[in-house]
Order: structure tokens, then sequence, then C-alpha cells
């Protein structure tokens, strides 16, 4: 049996591939584990500067793999326990790694399988690709950070009729709605995701990942807070080599060696 998780690292990049194809990489307990060990691993290893996530096979991720529970009539199931143990911890990890994640969604994107893609930092999508908020169809609200998520990139009124409506979204839609960063042609998603990942690897990843961590803050800080902490974060990047390295590149008119320091 082909494990449900395959990870490769070239030239600073962490390619990780949901690795469930006949079931459309739908999430069982195991892909949870060895996708939060990945993104732990990337964390710590200082060789990985970037993360790229994708989908093997026809789909990126349909989501929970529903097979895994027994859900009859006659009894009540506590979800609770499931999103407490893994989907949210696994969002975290993901919105926490002080580093770059593309992700590319080569498929449907639905249920989790969606929100886990729109917990990326920069994601590309496949034309024939969608993205479907797939809860309400069997009673559920959206989970895995989508009810988040929504309506900050596509606004209150685009994210009420996605969770409401279930309906596809296409990834040009979604390229358009701000949901996603581009929409690509099938065949050159891979090449141009892994190319975006690539970049990223040779760029101040320690200045990337207090970017991410500012715009974090920015959903729930006051603007002082929020100019504050830009204060302090610009503090941290400037005494860093990283810094004096794009300096004196610029001044010499060549390209930076940065060193994620």
């Amino acid at each position: 049996m082909p494990p449900p998780i395959l990870v490769s690292a070239e030239a600073g990049v962490q390619t990780v591939t949901l690795n469930r194809p006949e079931r459309l990489n739908a999430f069982n307990a195991e892909m949870h584990g060895l996708l939060r060990e990945a993104l732990e691993r990337a964390g710590d290893d200082d060789s990985v500067r970037a993360v790229l996530l994708t989908g093997a096979g026809r789909g990126f991720c349909a989501g929970q793999d529903l097979s895994e529970r027994e859900v009859r009539g006659d009894e009540a199931i506590d979800l609770s326990v499931t999103i407490e143990t893994l989907y949210n911890p696994l969002v975290r990890r993901m919105r926490a790694l002080p580093k770059p994640i593309v992700c590319a969604v080569n498929g449907v994107a639905a249920g989790a399988g969606a929100n886990v893609a729109l917990a990326c930092d920069l994601v590309l999508a496949a034309r024939s690709a969608s993205f479907i908020q797939a809860f309400a169809r069997i009673g559920l609200v959206p989970d895995t950070g989508g009810t988040w998520f929504l309506p900050r990139l596509a606004g209150r009124a685009r994210a009420l009729g996605l969770a409401l409506l279930g309906d596809r979204l296409g990834a040009e839609d979604a390229e358009r709605w701000g949901l996603i960063w581009k929409a690509v042609d099938d065949d050159k998603l891979m090449a141009e995701a892994g190319a975006l990942a690539h970049g990223l690897a040779q760029g101040p990843t320690r200045a990337y990942g207090l970017i991410k961590r500012a715009l974090e803050a920015s959903a729930t800080n006051t603007l002082d807070a929020q100019l504050d902490l830009e204060r302090d974060l610009q503090r941290e990047v400037g005494l860093g080599e990283d810094y004096r390295e794009g300096v004196a590149a610029f001044l010499e008119k060549r390209k930076p060696a940065f060193k994620g320091r």
C-alpha cells in the first residue's frame, strides 16, 4: 500500500504530495499525521526554505474521507473531536510555519480540502480545478478555517453564497474573486508552481516568515498595534544578514544571495 503522503526535497523546496488518488486524496487519520509531521520537519530543517503542496491524480483533496466514519441515522457523532485533534492543529501549523507554502491545486478541492488550500500562502490552480464548500450539502458548517478565510478573501456576500449553496467555483473565478493567486493552464501548473516555490526558496525567507506573521496579526490588531508590530519586525530583519546583502546587491546592481538569516 503506497503511503498517503509523499515528501521530497530539492534546492530548498520540500514538496508534499497528498497521495490517496483512488479517494481523491480525501483525509484520513494517517494522512493527517504524516502531513503534520512533514510540515513540522519543514519548519525545523534550515535547508528547507519553502514548501510546495499538491495532490496526486485527478484531484487535490476531496476533504474528509466519509467512509472512515460510521454515521447512522439514529446515532449522534461528535465531530468536534476530529476538528480539535486533526484539522485545527493542521491549519494552525500551516499558518504559523515561518516559511512560505505554495499550493498547486491540480483538480477538485472540496470541503476541508478547499480550506487547506486556502490556508496556504500562494495558491495556484489548474484552469480545470474547482473549489467546493461542500459542507452544507451534508448538513455541516464549513470548518478547517473556511468561515475565517472565505469572508476575508472574497467578502461576506460571496462567502455566504459559497457556504450556503455549495456551488462549484472554477479556478478562473476563484482568481477573479481573490481566493487564489493565479489560475494557470493545466499542463503548466506544476512547472509554474515549482518555479514559484524555488524562487521563494532563494529569497529572504526570514523576512517571508515575518511577513506571514504580520499579515496574520493584522486580522485582529488595531492600527496602532499593527504599527508597533511592523516596527518590531523591521528591527528584527534589519539586524539580519539578508537585509545587508539585499542593500549591497542593490547598490552593486547584482542579484542578491540571500541565506534566510
